[in-house]
């Protein structure tokens, strides 16, 4: 038997959820709160394994009410269960403590699977929550794989160290000193993570493909 407990504003969705839940075999819902405020009181009490949580309601939030039941009771599951799918809410959420995140226009078999699933150590998301997750960290990774930004004249001096230029050469060239193009050097160096001439040539020629 697994316990349920729902933390859901709108009255017929809880109504809804809690009726899903009582008529399914080896579940069964413990608790239906209609506030953040309410869930901390009764949540502890009933002590269900898993709970459906929804995100915006009257006063406290569902994920201030999500980590603060995790605190209380390291070991409970928590799904959100909302109409958002917003980047910054499905991380704050996971932060938080989530173990899933639906939308609730999800099918009925598939809460009852992310609850069983949850159940067992997975972490349930409806398919374009997951997708939303997948593509936020690819931006992430191409945003750190990006190569540091060089101003135009660094951007100048790299090129004519490519050629295999002097200092004094490329001072002549963009018409400063040398002791100007020396400086210059030391940002590009700073910013590229790179020792040498060798280094940064090599670095802005794979950055310039």
């Amino acid at each position: 038997m697994i316990t349920v407990g729902i933390v859901e504003d709108n009255d017929t969705i809880r109504k809804t959820l809690t009726e899903l839940i009582d008529d399914t075999p080896s579940f069964k819902c413990v608790c239906a709160c209609s506030t953040a405020k309410e869930a901390l009181i009764e949540i502890p009490r009933a002590k269900p394994q898993v709970v459906l949580m929804d995100i915006h309601m009257p006063g406290e939030t569902g994920i201030s009410c999500t980590a603060k039941l995790k605190e209380k009771l390291p070991e409970i599951q928590v799904i959100i269960l909302t109409v958002y799918k917003d980047t910054e809410l499905i991380f704050s959420a996971l932060k938080a403590g989530a173990s899933g995140y639906l939308l609730k226009r999800a099918q009925t078999k598939e809460i009852l699977n992310a609850i069983t699933d949850v159940r067992s150590g997975g972490a349930p998301m409806t398919s374009e929550i997951a997708r939303l997750v997948v593509q936020s960290f690819r931006l992430t990774s191409s945003k750190t794989d990006a190569p540091p930004v060089t101003t135009p004249r660094e951007q100048e001096i790299l090129a004519l160290l490519a050629e295999g230029i002097t200092n004094k050469e490329i001072g002549r060239r963009l018409g400063i000193s040398p002791e100007t193009v020396r400086s210059h050097l030391g940002h590009i160096y700073e910013k590229l993570h790179v020792q040498g001439r060798t280094e940064a040539v090599s670095k802005y020629l794979k950055t310039a493909k």
